[in-house]
């Protein structure tokens, strides 16, 4: 134990060390320098470019464009760009450009979530973030100082929106294209929304209480005001405030796209418009779509985008990135872990020094060989390792049913039943299932792999393992839920798990029940049910997103859907467990359980109600590598 601290505390000193030492270089052989560049309707955007001093040759451009602010403001004052591995591009001689995007922080103009693209641009009135990127683009190329004319973009979250944007800007002189857990369908997976069910936690935190729906009606470098809730426990809080309009009453008329999503309770144009993926024509750069098989956030547009890329665009050049992470994990320095998942190496340090950086040397500078770049690059947990496939998924994937038995029997051989069985649970809006063991202010990233044992032990959800595997199974692509249900009311949400159950004495750490101090981080891994994918399908838009269908009650009826997709391995000596629930609290908000507008619903409206999901007809497709 001693040892272990003895380390922490001497590599500490040596990291801050070299932290210090490289933000003194960056002062040492970068200007900075801030502009206000004039778009083609007159708004001027802001952006801070940091230029190298040496001009014994010509350098690329590497921007990123936030709504998030490009801060720190002022010519004296750098973006710490060494903590992390972007320290490298700098020391490559790299041009690093933030761009404030129209209407927040220090630009101009309205700012609108989530700009629809306009492929049908007739005036210099007709804007979209596209045409933004390629007057800032263009205005760079000809302006900032001993450029070489080749520009890269990148950028995570809602600045991969933003990447996913500028690809479609076609300037000449973009080059590579990186959008990083690119926000892509707010209404079909990512952020606010899976299959119609609202991400209340996640929705309220970004635009009350972290401030981001406040208006900026003029260019600012000052942040908005945050709103702190009296409950700091999630689950207690968003029982408490209960009904979606009472969190509409505490957000306020300001926030306006949260109010917009209260009066687009389904699918519709103004979704459709919205979603990143239907512009993705002839897409000229070079793409490189990165993300997190364990984003809480954004792990549905990463896979998404990029295979959206592929049928709409067939002669981009276009690859895909997917790494054991956590939202942005792979722009952090610890790659080895998430939560008590533990990966046996440093994926973080592997995607830097093998994909992203000689994806940008060789595109903007002409650096080095992409050709161990594979087409897709996936990270296999479970097995732990990295494959470099020529597609995604893999050409040798086989669907594979595997089915919900009877006595909690999960089997890819359905029984044969001479009456059909059904076995049952109540879900109570009162009660809703937790998605997380603990207690928590803000929501945690780490439930994306967390033990799931707390929720097989609940009523209400119903819990299905096979016996241990005498052999791996290997998973690569989508999931596909599909069960058959009835219902006592006329809707309901289905959350189907998909669970890794280690050995009983299989563990990472074998804890001392007894020591007198604990071990850091350790945890009792014998029996583990690690979360491998998850997802919430809203009954209502089992058949259409844009045309809700109300159950008829105690009518057997399909729900299936497809759940993002799984790159991992059950190890021999495993087990393969499904879970099926029908509230994830207070992650999404609860389902009344009857068919109303649920945005508009009262207090008064949720109804307890009973599920019965039927054996051997109720089941999961795998994407099982043969």
């Amino acid at each position: 134990m001693k040892k272990l601290y003895t380390l922490v505390f001497f590599l500490f000193p040596i990291f801050a060390f070299a932290q210090n030492a490289d933000s003194v270089w960056l002062v040492n052989n970068y200007t900075k320098t801030e502009v206000n560049i004039p778009m083609r309707d007159g708004v001027k955007l802001f952006i801070s470019a940091y230029l190298p001093k040496d001009n014994t040759e010509k350098h690329p451009i590497l921007m990123e464009r936030t709504p998030y602010s490009c801060a720190p403001y002022g010519k004296d004052q750098f973006r710490p760009f060494w903590v992390n591995h972007l320290i490298q591009y700098c020391k490559k001689g790299y041009i690093m450009v933030i761009a404030d995007v129209r209407g927040r922080w220090n630009s101009e103009g309205e700012f609108a979530d989530v700009r629809p693209f306009n492929p049908n641009k007739k005036t210099n009135k007709d804007i979209d973030e596209a045409s933004d990127t390629y007057d800032t683009i263009d205005w760079m190329i000809k302006n900032l100082p001993n450029n070489n004319g080749n520009v890269g973009v990148f950028g995570i979250s809602y600045p991969g929106f933003y990447s996913t944007m500028a690809s479609l800007s076609g300037h000449p002189a973009l080059k590579a294209v990186s959008p990083e857990a690119p926000v892509t369908d707010w209404f079909v997976g990512d952020d606010f929304h899976h299959n119609g069910a609202f991400f209340q936690m996640d929705a309220f935190a970004f635009y009350k209480q972290f401030g981001f729906g406040v208006p900026h009606p003029r260019p600012t470098t000052v942040a908005a005001p945050t709103y702190d809730p009296a409950i700091h426990d999630n689950y207690q809080f968003f029982l408490s405030e209960g009904a979606l309009p009472n969190l509409t009453k505490l957000a306020g008329d300001s926030l306006k796209f949260w109010n917009e999503m209260m009066n687009h309770p389904n699918r519709d144009a103004w979704w459709m418009a919205r979603n990143a993926r239907v512009g993705v024509k002839d897409v000229k750069p070079a793409m490189l779509v990165v993300g997190g098989e364990f984003d809480a956030e954004d792990c549905f547009g990463a896979w998404n985008l990029y295979k959206a890329i592929d049928k709409q665009s067939p002669a981009t050049n276009n690859r895909l990135v997917m790494g054991p992470w956590y939202h942005e994990q792979w722009r952090n320095n610890d790659g080895t872990h998430l939560g008590n998942a533990q990966w046996g190496s440093n994926t973080s340090e592997w995607y830097a020094n093998n994909i992203e950086i000689p994806f940008f040397e060789f595109y903007l500078r002409g650096k080095g060989s992409v050709e161990p770049i594979s087409k897709a690059n996936v990270f296999f947990t479970g097995e732990n390792k990295w494959h470099q496939l020529p597609q995604w998924p893999p050409a040798d994937v086989m669907p594979t049913d595997i089915y919900l038995g009877q006595n909690g029997n999960l089997s890819f051989t359905a029984s044969k039943t001479s009456q059909p069985t059904f076995d049952t649970y109540i879900s109570d809006p009162a009660k809703p299932v937790p998605y997380t063991q603990d207690v928590h202010y803000n929501r945690t990233r780490n439930y994306m792999t967390d033990d799931q044992r707390f929720a097989a032990r609940r009523t209400d959800v119903l819990t299905y393992q096979t016996e241990t595997l005498t052999s791996d199974v290997t998973l690569a692509g989508p999931v596909i839920a599909d069960l058959l249900v009835s219902i006592s009311n006329t809707d309901a949400d289905f959350v189907v798990k998909l669970v890794d159950v280690f050995p009983d004495k299989g563990s990472y750490n074998d804890v001392d029940i007894y020591a007198e101090t604990d071990p850091v981080l350790k945890y009792p891994m014998g029996g583990y049910q690690m979360l491998v994918r998850a997802e919430i399908m809203r009954g209502r838009y089992r058949n259409s997103y844009s045309n809700p269908e109300a159950f008829v009650p105690n009518k057997p009826t399909e729900v299936k859907y497809t759940m993002p997709d799984v790159a991992h391995t059950f190890k021999k000596g495993h087990r393969i467990m499904v879970q099926v629930q029908s509230s994830w609290f207070p992650l999404v908000d609860r389902n009344p359980q009857q068919f109303i507008d649920i945005y508009h619903a009262k207090d008064a409206d949720f109804l307890k109600e009973t599920i019965n999901v039927y054996d051997n007809q109720s089941k999961l497709i795998l994407p099982v590598v043969k």
